[in-house]
């Protein structure tokens, strides 16, 4: 099983595209599609010939309305060409040269009496308007995708991990919805954690605990026990701490965390270096304690932010006379904390 090790090594390496699974993604999706209703989504970080959020999209055009999808490719993915492909690449464009592509509708084009994936390929291969070539190399930072932001109303894709702070900072600075794929530990960068604290970004509906498979470029080392290769001589990787991150609200995010524990001294020690109670489990939040409380960065999966309060991360407390680092207990450093504190009602 694959752990932050790997990631570690994958963002030493930029060797950091991990492409996801079509059970996640369509897992995910379905607790949003209200959303999507006369949208335009972007897939910025996907070769359209290999992404499963494109083909998610692209077979779901018509059943989540969108108004527009459009999918960029950057020209140096290692893995263009390695995955299941979504559709056959046409013959005018080699898989890999940036382009991108722009769906308006589904319909029955191949006249089978059915709308479905196989019309969206037929669109693409026979439209010269849908699939075009980019003049740069298709990074989202570049001028051309950053104009297709601008058009674009919902972001969704998987974007390098390497990148995830100046990735999420482009999609605050364009003030765009989105739904992204990254690591827990992502919430304790201090680019990241305001917007989690300020309500601006949050976790989402599908993932809070476990590991994720994910493909990986053929170099990339498999030296963990989760890791395997198929029978097409493709790479897989399972990661710990996935989580999905958005700015799109869904309902189950509002319902209250049950809490059952009573508060004692003994089994809620505070901390050396700040005023305020550790609870080891975000299931054993005391439910007759008002006062500040460390929890784990797991919280997040069970916030509700009309029941609690988020106060701070441990190492970036301005008031905290240790800033920068943290907690203590006994002298003894513990895990990331997230400081809350109970909303009353």
């Amino acid at each position: 099983m694959a752990g932050n090790t790997n990631l570690h090594a994958a963002n030493r390496a930029k060797k950091d595209e991990f492409y996801t699974q079509e059970d996640d993604i369509s897992n995910e999706l379905k607790h949003y599609k209200a959303h999507f209703a006369g949208r335009t989504v972007f897939c910025n970080c996907d070769d359209p010939f290999e992404s499963n959020f494109f083909r998610f999209f692209a077979l779901n055009f018509n059943a989540y309305g969108l108004k527009r999808l459009i999918a960029t490719c950057y020209d140096g993915s290692p893995v263009a060409g390695t995955q299941l492909s979504a559709f056959d690449s046409p013959d005018r464009l080699r898989t890999g040269i940036p382009h991108k592509i722009v769906i308006t509708e589904v319909t029955d084009n191949n006249g089978d009496g059915a709308i479905n994936l196989a019309d969206a390929e037929w669109l693409i291969k026979n439209d010269n308007n849908v699939l075009t070539r980019l003049n740069g190399n298709g990074d989202f930072r570049s001028p051309e995708c950053v104009e297709l932001l601008r058009e674009a109303d919902i972001v969704v894709t998987n974007p390098p991990f390497s990148l995830f702070r100046e990735y999420v900072a482009q999609l605050v600075e364009f003030d765009k919805k989105f739904l992204i794929i990254g690591n827990m530990n992502a919430v304790t960068y201090k680019e990241i954690f305001p917007l989690i604290k300020g309500n601006r970004m949050w976790m989402g509906a599908s993932i809070h605990s476990g590991d994720r498979e994910f493909q990986v470029p053929d170099s990339y080392p498999l030296n963990a026990a989760g890791s395997r290769v198929d029978s097409d001589g493709r790479k897989f990787i399972r990661v710990k701490g996935v989580r999905w991150f958005t700015n799109l609200d869904y309902p189950q995010r509002h319902d209250d965390l049950i809490l059952y524990k009573t508060y004692s001294p003994q089994e809620y020690p505070k901390y050396d270096n700040y005023d305020a109670i550790n609870v080891d489990k975000t299931a054993d939040i005391p439910c007759d304690y008002d006062g500040v409380m460390g929890v784990p960065i797991t919280f997040l999966d069970k916030y509700n932010p009309e029941q609690f309060e988020i106060l701070g991360i441990d190492r970036y407390i301005e008031d905290n006379p240790n800033y920068g680092h943290r907690f203590k207990i006994n002298d003894k450093e513990i895990y990331a904390r997230i400081l809350i504190r109970k909303i009353k009602k």
